[in-house]
């Protein structure tokens, strides 16, 4: 796992002072780790932490379609505590540990939405608190303005959307490469090069975009995710073409265990429709970068990076052991961040943690919740290819043992 170069800021967080507001469920399903609100209110969006399939009992039903039916339950529970019904929800990560169970969760994902399914990704990854599925979504307050986006020619039978448009945002699922024919510049869409690989996907998630009538300058963030083996360096040369130099989209890069259907790479991601509402943020101890901004505004929400344990500077790497270790330089780099947004962790409303393993989550607990005042954020956490080898390199650097991403929210702490 790669991280950005980040600043060296130190935060403490103090005091008990409510942030966006959470909600919980009449009847919350079991936490397996709840380092996280249910969900937490962001004004027009609801962020709601991964969901697993785990009943009310505690029970872990027997068969997968039964799991994955408990799963979406729990979501949906998590989503009318809030006030809404799953017609709310524009955008899902489905995480499963076992990606040949692709289509029975899909049978199942289609009970729970209507004729608009949101936007959606679908992971294949090592470890999950509670395996072997779990969900979590954004939901939208109003439906006034909600609508699926489809590409000219688009042809797909599953239960998602390619996009879902709102009053200020768009929602960009990953796309099969089989949805969308291909255009001149990927016509090699089946070749094993990687290079026409990525050209396929960022064509794909390019597709939903103009359909919706935006452009790729619109996004403000993006998650490649790609498997273990597939080149980052071309990934990153080709993806850099498409974006404006040091205003590219806050991005999490993300290698997995698996994805749908044999693929190697895809992108989902967030655009603002008002480009006037969109502003890249970037301390200014940090260099611009080719491939993804610190942060990006998409209004009063701010999109910020996966940060990990980097240390910048001339001797640059990662030099701590331990997940805790790790964790405390990466609130730092976020905290850099923030602050250059004018901006605190109490207005984070949603984070992303991707864990080397899973068995040091409680450790990882211990440090994270130290940030935060008042309710903690909506959360995912997962573990989405094999732990490192954790012996230091010749330059006694070692691997990243976490990376977090974060949706923080411009409103008053003390509300």
């Amino acid at each position: 796992m790669k991280s950005f170069l980040v600043g060296l800021l130190l935060w403490s967080a103090v005091g008990a002072q409510a942030q966006a507001g959470a909600t919980a469920p009449s009847q919350e399903s079991p936490k397996v780790h709840r380092a996280a609100s249910p969900s937490a209110d962001a004004g027009d969006y609801i962020y709601i932490s991964a969901q697993g399939p785990r009943g009310v009992d505690g029970a872990l039903p027997a068969t997968f379609t039964a799991q994955a039916r408990q799963t979406l339950n729990n979501l949906k529970s998590v989503v009318e505590s809030a006030g809404l019904t799953m017609d709310h929800v524009v955008y899902t990560t489905v995480y499963l540990t076992d990606i040949s169970q692709y289509a029975g969760m899909n049978r199942v994902f289609g009970e729970f939405f209507g004729k608009t399914p949101p936007a959606r990704a679908v992971l294949g990854v090592a470890a999950l608190p509670d395996p072997p599925i779990e969900i979590n979504a954004v939901a939208v307050r109003s439906l006034s303005d909600k609508r699926a986006v489809y590409p000219a020619n688009y042809k797909s039978d599953e239960p998602f959307s390619p996009g879902i448009l709102t009053h200020d945002r768009l929602f960009v699922s990953a796309m099969p490469v089989s949805a969308i024919p291909a255009s001149a510049s990927s016509s090699a869409k089946a070749s094993d090069d990687p290079a026409a690989q990525v050209d396929v996907a960022l064509d794909q998630m390019k597709a939903v975009v103009e359909a919706a009538g935006l452009k790729l300058s619109n996004m403000v963030f993006v998650n490649p995710y790609l498997t273990a083996q597939f080149p980052m360096r071309v990934m990153n040369q080709h993806y850099a073409q498409r974006f404006e130099f040091g205003n590219t989209p806050a991005r999490a890069t993300i290698e997995v265990s698996s994805l749908p259907n044999g693929a190697q790479i895809e992108y989902t991601g967030v655009a603002v429709r008002d480009l006037k509402e969109r502003r890249a943020v970037r301390p200014k101890n940090m260099p611009p970068s080719p491939t993804a901004s610190p942060c990006v505004f998409a209004g009063d929400t701010l999109y910020c990076s996966a940060k990990s344990g980097f240390i910048p500077g001339p001797n640059e790497g990662v030099y701590s052991s331990t997940t805790a270790l790790q964790l405390r330089q990466t609130m730092r780099n976020q905290m850099d961040n923030l602050e250059e947004a004018d901006m605190d962790f109490c207005q984070v409303v949603s984070t992303n943690v991707y864990l080397d393993d899973l068995a040091d989550i409680q450790a990882f607990d211990e440090v994270y919740v130290k940030y935060f005042r008042g309710d903690l954020p909506a959360r995912t956490t997962v573990q989405q290819i094999a732990p490192a080898e954790r012996s230091p390199d010749k330059d006694e650097h070692y691997p990243d043992l976490e990376q977090v991403s974060l949706i923080a929210m411009r409103r008053d702490c003390h509300r």
